[in-house]
C-alpha cells in the first residue's frame, strides 16, 4: 500500500495517457483493416505518440499552456496535410481519424483536471462512435423528414415552455396552475413519444402480441379500437388479438403507476399493490390466451407496421389540454357541492373519455383529496375505461373473439370490484 503511494502522480498519468492512446489507436487500426482504406496517417503507435506528445508539452508548461497550443497547431497542420493526400488520392472525405486524434492530443489535460470518471466516459464514447458507424447509417435510414421535428417539438415543450411555465393560481381556490397543467402535457407525451419511438425504431415489425404491450403505454383504448377492427378487416386471429387487446390493458395500469410516482410519491406508494394486482391480473389472462393461441392459431403472428401515430401532434396535445382544464373545474366543483359520493360518480363517468386528464388532476391536487379517496377514484376510473374496452372490442371484433375479451374483462372487472370493496 504505501508503495503504490510513493509512485509520483505524474507516472500514473504518463502511463494512463499512453494507455488510453494506445488502446485507441489498435481501435483505429482494426476500423482501417476492416473498411480496406488504403491510405493512412497512423494508428496504433502513431496515435499513442500523439498522445504521449501532448503529455510533454503540458507538463512543461501547465500555468500558461503556450507549449501544449502550440504543440496543438503543429500536429493540427500535420493532420491536415494528411487528410489532404487522403481526400487527394481516395477521394473520401470523411474526418473522423483525424478528430479522434485530435481528441487523444487532449487526453494529458483531461486526466490531469478531470475527474477519472469523465476521461473514462470520453474514452468510452469515442471507441463506441467509431465501432458504430454501420449501426448509425442504418438508424438515420429509418428517419423520414420529420422525425427531427417532431423531436424538437418534444424538447421545445419539456425543456423550454415548462421552465417558462407561471406558476400561478388561474381560478382563485381551484388547483389549476399553467405549470402544473402542462407538466401534465408533458408527462403523458413523454411516455406516450417512448411507445411511438420503440414501435418505430425499436420494434418495426413487432407481431401482435408486442404491439399491445407498446399500445398500453401509449393508449390501452385506442389499441382496443384499432385491433379489434383488424380481426374483421385484416383477419387477424382471434385469441392473439384478444391477448393483445388484454396486455394492453395490463400496460395502461403500469402507466397510471408511473404517473403516480411521478407527480405524487406518497399516493404512488398507496397505488402500487392494488395497480400491480391488476396489471398482474391482466397480464396472466392475457399470457393465458397468448399460449392458447400458440396451440390453436399455429399460424405465424402477423405483422404490424403501420405506422402509430405521432403523439406530439399539436391536435392530440390540444385535446389532452382541453379534457384536463375541464375535468379540473369539473371535479373541483363536483367534489365542492357533491362530495365523496359526487367524486365516485365522475370517476366511472370518465371512463368513456380519456382518464388520464382526470387521473392527472387527482395526482397532482395533494390538499383538496384525501389519498384513500383518490385510490379508489383510480380504481373506479379504470374498471369504467376497462367496461368500456370490453364493449368496443366486443361490438367492433368478429364474434368469435367476443368470448374471450368478455371472459378476460369480465376477470379484471371482477379483481377491480374486489379491491374496491376491501379497500
Amino acid at each position: 500500500m504505501n508503495l503504490l503511494e510513493d509512485i509520483p502522480q505524474d507516472l500514473v498519468n504518463f502511463l494512463l495517457v499512453t494507455l488510453f492512446s494506445l488502446i485507441i489507436g489498435l481501435e483505429q487500426r482494426r476500423h482501417h483493416e476492416t473498411e480496406k482504406i488504403k491510405y493512412l496517417f497512423g494508428t496504433d503507435r502513431t496515435f499513442a505518440l500523439i498522445g504521449i506528445l501532448g503529455f510533454i508539452l503540458y507538463v512543461l508548461d501547465k500555468d500558461r499552456l503556450w507549449l501544449f497550443a502550440g504543440g496543438g497547431a503543429v500536429v493540427t497542420v500535420f493532420l491536415t496535410v494528411a487528410y489532404a493526400g487522403k481526400v487527394r488520392m481516395e477521394g473520401q472525405f470523411g474526418m473522423t481519424s483525424v478528430i479522434v486524434a485530435l481528441t487523444t492530443y487532449c487526453l494529458a489535460p483531461l486526466i490531469y483536471t478531470q475527474p477519472p470518471w469523465l476521461t473514462l466516459l470520453i474514452l468510452i464514447t469515442i471507441l463506441v462512435l467509431v465501432e458504430i458507424k454501420e449501426v448509425l447509417i442504418e438508424f438515420s435510414e429509418k428517419f423520414n423528414k420529420n422525425e427531427f421535428i417532431t423531436l424538437a417539438k418534444f424538447i421545445a415543450i419539456a425543456g423550454v415552455i415548462l421552465p417558462l411555465t407561471p406558476h400561478d393560481q388561474i381560478i382563485e381556490d381551484l388547483n389549476l396552475t399553467p405549470y402544473n397543467f402542462w407538466l401534465a402535457v408533458v408527462a403523458v407525451s413523454a411516455i406516450s413519444y417512448v411507445s411511438y419511438l420503440l414501435k418505430k425504431f425499436v420494434f418495426p415489425r413487432a407481431g401482435l402480441f408486442l404491439t399491445g404491450v407498446l399500445g398500453g403505454l401509449y393508449s390501452s383504448t385506442a389499441t382496443t379500437f384499432t385491433l379489434a377492427r383488424k380481426t374483421a378487416s385484416a383477419g387477424y386471429p382471434v385469441i392473439l388479438t384478444a391477448a393483445s387487446i388484454l396486455v394492453a390493458t395490463a400496460m395502461m395500469y403500469l402507466r397510471i403507476l408511473v404517473l403516480a410516482f411521478l407527480f405524487n410519491p406518497s399516493l404512488g406508494s398507496r397505488l402500487l399493490v392494488p395497480l400491480l394486482v391488476l396489471a398482474a391480473a391482466s397480464a396472466g389472462v392475457a399470457s393465458y390466451f397468448y399460449w392458447r393461441s400458440r396451440k390453436e392459431e399455429p399460424a405465424d403472428d402477423p405483422q404490424t407496421d403501420a405506422p402509430q401515430r405521432n403523439p406530439l401532434e399539436f391536435p392530440t396535445a390540444l385535446l389532452f389540454a382541453l379534457l384536463f382544464v375541464v375535468f379540473a373545474a369539473l371535479t373541483h366543483y363536483v367534489l365542492r357541492f357533491y362530495g365523496q359520493s359526487g367524486l365516485n360518480v365522475l370517476s366511472l363517468i370518465v371512463g368513456v373519455t380519456d382518464i388520464d386528464p382526470f387521473l392527472l388532476n387527482l395526482f397532482q391536487d395533494k390538499q383538496t383529496f384525501a389519498e384513500h379517496l383518490v385510490v379508489l377514484a383510480t380504481i373506479q376510473a379504470t374498471l369504467s375505461n376497462n367496461f368500456l374496452k370490453a364493449v368496443y372490442g366486443a361490438v367492433l371484433g368478429v364474434p368469435g373473439m367476443r368470448k374471450y375479451l368478455l371472459t378476460g374483462f369480465g376477470i379484471i372487472l371482477g379483481v377491480s370490484i374486489l379491491i374496491l370493496l376491501i379497500s
